[in-house]
């Protein structure tokens, strides 16, 4: 079929345990879907890099020899977690790549939960997490955990830094225009095929298949935060699956996050500490840094936003 319009072709696939779905506007079917697999591979290639499901991934090697000696890493592994470290130093902690060590028994957020952990358990629970156990090495390209048990994962980080990756192949590759959406984290550049800038939808906290708000955006990315996919009702309060590093417990106050900024990994990595933080101490830290906006809703349905954003 011979298409003289520019489209958007778009592909859906489940990568990273997550829906990615990729899309570029062109005039040629198969050169789009040729850019497509390209995105594709490279998302493939980072979740073999980073996943704890793996025996053979760097993350494990590293996890594996937790307080016993220092693994060298390939220097894209080492980098991802030094970035990781200065959002730590940034968040005081919100943000933690070390939380693996935290027991999923403790937190199932299934039906079966009727009942917080006591403080006590929890505290325990969080204590082999800090990012200052990290130790990395430059000159040798190696990372140390320093405690025996301590476990890093990169589910806070690693769909955004997939999705910002696939989107530079995609661009190096000639893609001038294109989403890539890794389950609500999305990264956009160029513009549609009418000329207008890409249209995203915000989803209701309430209801994740039906959308709060609209924004247009172009060479940025979107990442969201919430509580309306995975929570337990304990007591009449709705306590959310983002773990409070320092104290173990789950989080309340805050539906969900939706951070705005220029790179896909760090819209990623910032939704998580801001529902940490709170409303007020989260749009503090978002309205100190560059090129980055925040949209808040709390467990009233309140809606918060940073200095620089004014919803329709």
């Amino acid at each position: 079929m011979t298409i003289t319009q520019p489209t958007v072709f778009k592909r859906s696939c489940k990568l990273m345990g997550n829906h990615f779905e990729l899309s570029a506007v062109s005039d040629d079917e198969s050169w789009a879907n040729q850019k497509i697999d390209a995105g594709i591979n490279e998302i493939r290639r980072i979740e073999k890099l980073l996943t704890t499901f793996s025996d053979d991934s760097e993350t494990n090697e590293v996890n594996r020899n937790a307080g016993i000696k220092p693994v060298t890493v390939s220097r894209e592994t080492f980098n991802l977690v030094k970035r990781s470290i200065r959002i730590s130093e940034l968040t005081q902690g919100a943000f933690d790549i070390s939380y693996g060590s935290i027991d999923k028994r403790l937190w199932n957020f299934d039906q079966s939960m009727t009942a917080l952990p006591d403080k006590e358990t929890a505290k325990k629970m969080v204590q082999l997490i800090n990012y200052r156990n990290i130790v990395l090495d430059d000159e040798h390209c190696t990372i140390f955990l320093r405690e025996a048990g301590m476990r890093i994962g990169f589910g806070g980080i690693g769909k955004g830094y997939a999705a910002e990756r696939a989107k530079q192949v995609m661009k190096e590759q000639g893609v001038t225009s294109g989403v890539v959406n890794a389950s609500g984290d999305m990264s956009a550049w160029g513009l549609q095929p009418n000329g207008e800038k890409w249209t995203i939808g915000i989803a209701d906290p309430e209801s994740a298949d039906k959308v709060f708000s609209y924004m247009t955006i172009t060479d940025m990315a979107v990442a969201t935060s919430g509580n309306y996919e995975k929570f337990v009702m304990i007591g009449g309060k709705r306590y959310s699956h983002t773990i409070n590093p320092r104290t173990g417990l789950p989080v309340s106050g805050i539906k969900s996050v939706t951070i705005i900024t220029t790179n896909a990994e760090i819209a990623d990595a910032m939704a998580t500490p801001v529902t940490i933080m709170g409303v007020q101490a989260g749009l503090d830290l978002i309205n100190q840094m560059k090129d980055i906006e925040a949209v808040i809703v709390d467990d009233y349905n309140r809606l918060y936003t940073s200095k620089n954003i004014h919803l329709t």
